[in-house]
């Protein structure tokens, strides 16, 4: 089963609805897990393999794990070669919202059945009946630029973490209530702000996206939705490593700084210099000229506040599509082995 296709726009406008379905759906099927004594809420040790979005999804749960004491790690499925990749792992969890990453289905084949998991929105699907353990989202329609498919992933993701630190599934759904009507209040209040930056950078040549720690799941996404949506050469970096060097290349960029550590610095850094900035950030930021601020509430969750400053980036990459007259439903390339197909019948 391919999953039905919406378009970004469709995507971007369901979202809301389609998150709070998401997370009662979830609240279930964690339960069940639960239930069985399922290795994804047991296991002490695991390791998490994505690939494109998916596996920039996976920065959330690493960091909540981390501060939760529990040593975790996530891994390029195209880059697994053997085993030894997994050595010390008690579980491994693919995540592919279609189920159909070759390279994810590949990499979980080299480990028995039972210590293999994983995170789908498509059932049934390839990846999806290769595993022990299935945690899905309920086969929401997502568009081919990811909208709800990549958002319900990082709920999914967010929500097995707090099972792994001991929570129970209604624990873990607690910090999602009423996200539906959140995303909406937050993309009123932050429209004008992103859609000006948008208008503004019609002719910039590159952007960069910065952030550290769960921000990376919001910043490595959003630099692949630039590039998807928009056309726009961009890319995902680090906070510590950009100030390492990668930011001397500044000039005809759109930089979008996500967080609120080093973050708030480099942005006014930055935008002292004169280049275009967006900083996504809870911390109090005053913008003004280059520097342009979309607060995210410092009082919500970690993972709530990762899928808000998602939800920045896919206003972003819209609206600057729009305004550099991409079509984003007009894709230039058209990789065949990027999906596996699914047997009929």
């Amino acid at each position: 089963m391919a999953g039905t296709r919406i378009s970004y726009v469709e995507g971007r406008a369901a979202q809301p609805a389609a998150l709070d379905r998401v997370a009662a759906h979830l609240t279930g099927r964690l339960a069940a897990l639960r239930a069985e004594g399922g290795a994804p809420v047991t296991c002490a040790r695991p390791v998490f393999v994505g690939i494109g979005a998916s596996y920039a999804a996976l920065a959330l749960p690493l960091r909540m794990l981390a501060e939760g004491g529990v040593p975790a790690r996530r891994e390029m499925a195209g880059e697994i070669v053997s085993d030894v990749e997994f050595a010390g792992a008690d579980l491994v969890i693919g995540v592919s919202q279609s189920g159909r990453s070759p390279e994810t289905i590949d990499a979980l084949a080299l480990v028995p059945r039972e210590r293999r998991a994983a995170v789908v929105n498509v059932v049934p699907s390839r990846l999806a009946g290769s595993v022990a353990h299935c945690v899905d989202l309920g086969d929401e329609p997502d568009s081919y630029a990811s909208t709800i498919g990549y958002t319900a992933t990082l709920m999914a993701l967010a929500m097995l973490a707090r099972t792994m630190l001991g929570g129970t599934p209604g624990e873990a759904a607690a910090e999602w209530s009423g996200i539906g009507d959140a995303l909406v209040r937050h993309e009123d209040a932050f429209a004008p702000v992103v859609d000006e930056v948008a208008r503004l950078a019609g002719d910039v040549v590159a952007a960069d996206v910065v952030a550290s720690g769960a921000a990376r799941s919001a910043s490595e996404a959003g630099a692949l939705l630039l590039r998807e949506v928009c056309r726009l050469p961009s890319s995902a970096l680090v906070t510590r490593t950009y100030l390492h060097g990668e930011m001397e290349s500044a000039g005809r960029t759109l930089h979008v700084v996500v967080g609120d550590g080093r973050e708030v610095e480099l942005a006014r850094s930055l935008a002292g210099a004169g280049h275009l900035t967006l900083c996504v950030t809870s911390a109090d930021v005053r913008p003004g000229g280059p520097l342009h601020v979309v607060p995210v509430p410092a009082d919500a969750p970690l993972p709530v506040r990762t899928l808000l400053q998602t939800l920045v980036m896919q206003r972003l990459a819209g609206s600057l599509a729009a305004v550099r007259g991409v079509e984003i439903e007009d894709f230039v390339f058209d990789n065949t082995d990027t999906k596996v197909e699914e047997p009929v019948g």
